[in-house]
């Protein structure tokens, strides 16, 4: 069964809008939409009202081309205010083989028994290694037979302003968000291959005004990170340096922007202010320039990696991906900073129907969004809306009744809903005594005219009237 999509990438710079047909996981893109941003700065909104503006405009030319219209969106978040958190949960196995039920529960425990700060709402929940029977390791326990599980689980969640930011803006623009990923994981799941995330892998975004580090190790990813740093950066110190307009600056950084050689050669430049005298630069500036500043931005990326302290488990290397990787000699820097490690430049999977303008790096997160939605994701995961994702077709289990809340939000919920529910105390043991948790309804409770008319009741009171 075919479903329409509408993936939203809300980027620093540009806002990427893409609707697709995906079908039996696989997807066929119907049209596409690129707006500048405004209002968004180092992937945080600062302006709804603009940032409303953007996400309209691509979102227009997207239905425009694709020929349909679409209400609903998976949109990416940004890494600016996203953080990490690690978690354990274990569960007992009462029948002995572990489900899609059982992994969901012992994910949810895990997530139960973090503590997540008040200012914060969860966005995934990613399980990397789980434990059947204390052993270590295990890749997949689905199906397996065990009386015990553990699970350790990466919970990658965002500030709750940032969140509700984002919300308005694509609400305003008269799209409702049907997921939320984030950026970071959403460019790895669009560039990584099976064998670099079985070998572990560094997936490096740098974008216009800000730069990702994301790690996949195992079977999930381990560790996100976040840099204000972009090729914007670049642009602007070339218009200090050359003391020319924004506009031109870029256009020498686009023509002109080479890490591996430089050259004597002068070129002419407008002067801020007064454009019609111009002013003789030397190209040798320029590269000097540029240089500079993404050899200070990889050396920082190269140090979060160090920091992160799985720099051991990342034999694949390194993925560049993102609109600075244009710049020529990028490549062979990295491979300098990043010292013992291999790196290529990263583009997005080739998916049936694909715009030539996408088939660039600067648009990995757009089709890593599609991706996802089409089943790429982690092969088990909890997403912000408290759903489980999973990659086992036909092993659809009733899932809802093991949700455990673990916002703040959903904690003073179910407070409220407790206090303005008044069961009984006997109606309360049954429930609790039940195999399965269930809600209350009136429908429950037996016919009394049909009861009078049962076997039972028959036998009862002749029982009643012989003794």
């Amino acid at each position: 069964m075919s479903e329409i999509v509408l993936a939203i990438d809300i980027g620093s710079t540009k806002v990427c809008a893409i609707i697709a047909e995906i079908e039996d996981g696989k997807v066929q893109v119907l049209g596409h939409g690129i707006s500048k941003s405004q209002g968004i700065k180092r992937g945080v909104i600062t302006n709804i009202e603009l940032a409303t503006k953007s996400i309209k405009k691509a979102l227009a030319d997207a239905k425009r081309i694709a020929g349909c219209n679409i209400n609903s969106a998976i949109v990416s978040i940004s890494n600016a205010y996203a953080k990490s958190l690690n978690s354990t949960g274990v569960v007992n196995i009462p029948h002995k083989d572990i489900s899609i039920k059982e992994i969901n529960r012992v994910m949810q425990t895990a997530l139960y028994n973090a503590s997540v700060p008040n200012e914060y709402e969860v966005v995934h929940v990613l399980p990397y290694n789980f434990r059947v029977d204390d052993q270590d390791f295990i890749e997949d326990p689905f199906g397996m037979n065990a009386s015990r599980m553990e699970v350790d689980v990466n919970i990658i969640m965002t500030q709750k302003s940032n969140l509700s930011n984002l919300k308005k803006a694509v609400r305003s623009a008269g799209i409702e968000i049907d997921g939320i990923v984030l950026s970071g994981y959403a460019s790895a799941i669009a560039t990584m291959d099976p064998d670099e995330k079985e070998l572990g892998i560094a997936v490096v975004d740098i974008g216009g005004q800000t730069s990702n580090l994301v790690i996949h190790t195992g079977n999930s990813i381990r560790y996100n990170n976040f840099l204000g740093v972009g090729s914007n950066h670049i642009t602007n110190d070339l218009s200090m340096a050359l003391h020319t307009p924004l506009q031109i600056a870029e256009n020498v950084k686009i023509r002109h922007g080479n890490l591996l050689e430089s050259s004597n050669e002068i070129i002419e430049l407008p002067i801020i202010g007064d454009e019609e005298n111009r002013n003789g630069v030397s190209l040798e500036i320029v590269h000097s320039v540029i240089y500079a500043r993404v050899e200070e931005t990889l050396m920082i990326l190269a140090k979060m990696l160090e920091k992160s302290a799985l720099k051991e488990q990342i034999s694949a290397g390194i993925i560049l991906t993102g609109g600075m990787t244009k710049l020529k000699g990028i490549r062979e820097l990295a491979q300098a900073i990043f010292t013992g490690m291999a790196v290529r430049i990263g583009y997005p999977k080739n998916v049936d129907g694909l715009f030539e303008e996408l088939k660039d790096p600067a648009y990995s997160t757009a089709i890593g969004l599609l991706l996802y939605k089409a089943g790429y994701h982690t092969p088990y995961e909890i997403n912000f809306q408290q759903e489980m994702l999973h990659s086992k077709s036909g092993h659809e289990d009733n899932l809802n009744d093991i949700k455990i809340a673990n916002t703040v939000n959903e904690v003073s919920e179910n407070k409220a809903m407790k206090q303005n529910t008044k069961f009984s105390s006997q109606e309360n043991a049954e429930n609790n005594d039940s195999d399965s948790p269930r809600s209350f309804s009136f429908e429950d409770l037996p016919d009394i005219k049909k009861e009078k008319g049962s076997t039972i009741k028959k036998l009862t009171n002749w029982a009643k009237q012989l003794f």
